[in-house]
């Protein structure tokens, strides 16, 4: 054997995994289709959030929380339908008990630190039962990202430096290797040197071939959110029909290869048809790969319109209820749709996700992070302000109507309705009560301590010129994660189409739709994308290192 196992795949998932193959004393080759500065994949560029349960720093922000009611949230956000849903049922409840039990630990024992305020993310359908998260649980690494990564690549280039870990890029998978029905190794292409920076695209040269031998091959190589074509040839009937325009919030190299080599050889793909894109998007102004698109990461206050103008129905407010928003937008007949609000809004409320976003987050920077709460408009959210194809910026109503018509190309607004419905709107605010949905939820979120201090401005009239100028931002939908793929059991093996495992062959990650083939079901809840690849890729580590033993 040239090792004891096989990674393909060098992000997240895949370098748990390997850490936990190596810490048990196995010989592990890890390879990988990009050059070596674009390890850790996607999880660099995130914002580090994960989903934990029970914490002290939900505590500390006064949220009590717990097993049954994150297990409550969960499943009635994921909707499990379907016979091959056994499995993928199976690891939302082991995941949940990771997120409210060891998870904490077991990463800060590694260094990784949290930021004291949690945030509330995808707050859900207004039912008890039904999707979202009851109560914050969003909790921001510390150094975001590159964060979460820094123990699993220093544990994994430990093992390099032991000679238990090899490290091979440039070397990308074309077939599983099988004999007898079981997968006994990999082969493909050595593609030529490439010195593009993290993230850009990369030569597909191929200067020569590989194969190489294992007992075990962990598959680890993300989804298809980097492939537009494939995006809009797997999106379902339910979500209305594919957008013409899209942006890429991944990197070209997430382009799903891996499950169509795996079903190849044998592997089982479920749930193919759900996904998780978001709704606001934005195209980066300054792009590191093709159609780079970076969300925003919205409070409640801004005003959600349609293309026309139109105002979005409850629960599509910002941050509620993801997937409900993108199926009513489709229905639109419109690729594009807007958030109204006022210079006072965006310096409390808009932030943008993403590891380079957020300086002060990623480096560790306390007095840049106090800056950013003292002053109002984080510097990376002014710079696309400023340089963006995506803001208008106006004194007026009337203006800014001009404004967005220009910019999309078609006289789609008139100002008169806009003028008469943001009136509405701003009568509201007259009472401490209102019957306006999104208004009561902004009052509601104002009473969670940590949305006060720093996530949601004070209650205003849009109208008002003290909290001015207005603003609209054009929102684009963002392809994101795939949150379906190879079928595994609660061992991470993947399964055949009979549902029995094939020798020799695990998966971990997104290529299985964080465990099981689709662990959420039809919806997420946030910060559950790295924790399900931590959560994945240890498992199936563990149980690889087992087997070979």
């Amino acid at each position: 054997m040239d090792a004891d196992a096989v990674v393909v795949g060098a992000g997240l998932a895949g370098l748990v995994a390997a850490a936990e193959l190596a810490d048990a004393g196995r010989r592990v080759l890890v390879l990988d289709q990009e050059p070596e500065q674009s390890l850790g994949g996607q999880a660099f560029w995130s914002l580090g959030g994960l989903f934990l349960v029970g914490t002290p720093e939900q505590r500390r922000m006064g949220v009590r929380d717990g097993l049954e009611l994150a297990r409550q949230d969960w499943f009635g956000s994921a909707g499990f339908d379907r016979p091959e849903d056994h499995w993928p049922r199976r690891w939302a409840e082991a995941y949940l008990q990771f997120a409210a039990g060891e998870q904490r630990a077991w990463l800060r024992a590694m260094g990784v630190r949290f930021f004291p305020v949690v945030g509330w993310a995808e707050r859900g359908d207004g039912r008890a039962e039904g999707h979202g998260n009851s109560v914050p649980r969003f909790h921001i690494t510390w150094g975001t990202g590159p964060g979460v990564l820094a123990p699993f690549e220093r544990r994994v280039r430990e093992h390099v430096a032991a000679g238990r870990v090899e490290l091979r890029f440039r070397h990308r998978v074309d077939t599983l290797t099988t004999h007898d029905g079981a997968v006994t190794g990999v082969s493909g292409a050595v593609l030529e040197a490439s010195s593009v920076g993290r993230g850009r695209p990369s030569s597909r040269v191929e200067v020569g071939g590989f194969s190489c031998r294992a007992q075990v091959v962990v598959v680890a190589s993300g989804g298809i959110g980097g492939n537009l074509d494939l995006v809009r040839r797997m999106w379902p009937e339910r979500l209305g029909a594919p957008p013409r325009e899209l942006v890429a919030g991944v990197p070209a190299h997430v382009d799903g290869r891996m499950l169509q080599i795996a079903a190849a050889a044998g592997a089982a793909v479920i749930n193919a048809d759900r996904m998780w894109h978001y709704t606001e998007g934005l195209h980066n102004w300054d792009p590191v790969w093709a159609d780079h698109g970076i969300r925003i990461l919205p409070g409640p206050s801004s005003l959600w319109l349609d293309a026309e103008g139109n105002r979005l129905p409850a629960p599509c407010f910002p941050g509620f209820d993801t997937l409900a928003t993108l199926r009513h937008l489709r229905s639109t007949g419109h690729d594009h749709s807007w958030f109204v609000l006022t210079r006072k809004i965006i310096e409390k409320e808009l932030a943008l996700s993403g590891s380079e976003q957020n300086p002060d987050l990623t480096g560790k920077d306390l007095p840049l992070l106090l800056s950013r709460v003292r002053r109002g408009t984080p510097g990376p959210v002014e710079a696309f302000l400023r340089h963006g194809e995506d803001f208008v910026v106006a004194d007026t109503l009337p203006r800014l109507v001009a404004g967005m018509n220009h910019l999309v190309g078609a006289p789609l607004l008139d100002v008169d309705r806009l003028q008469a419905l943001v009136e509405a709107r701003d009568r509201e605010l007259d009472n401490p009560f209102s019957k306006d949905a999104q208004v009561t939820a902004i009052r509601a979120a104002r009473r969670y301590r940590g949305d006060r201090l720093i996530r949601v401005a004070a209650p205003h009239r849009l109208l008002d010129p003290a909290a001015g100028p207005l603003i609209a931002v054009r929102l684009s939908i963002l392809t994101r994660k795939t949150l379906g793929g190879l079928h595994t059991d609660l061992s991470g093996r993947v399964l055949d189409g009979g549902g029995v495992p094939i020798p020799g062959l695990y998966a971990a990650g997104e290529v299985s739709g964080f465990g099981g083939g689709g662990m959420h079901g039809y919806n997420a809840l946030e910060g559950t994308f790295l924790g399900g690849c931590l959560f994945s890729g240890r498992t199936a580590g563990r149980a690889a290192a087992a087997e070979i033993a």
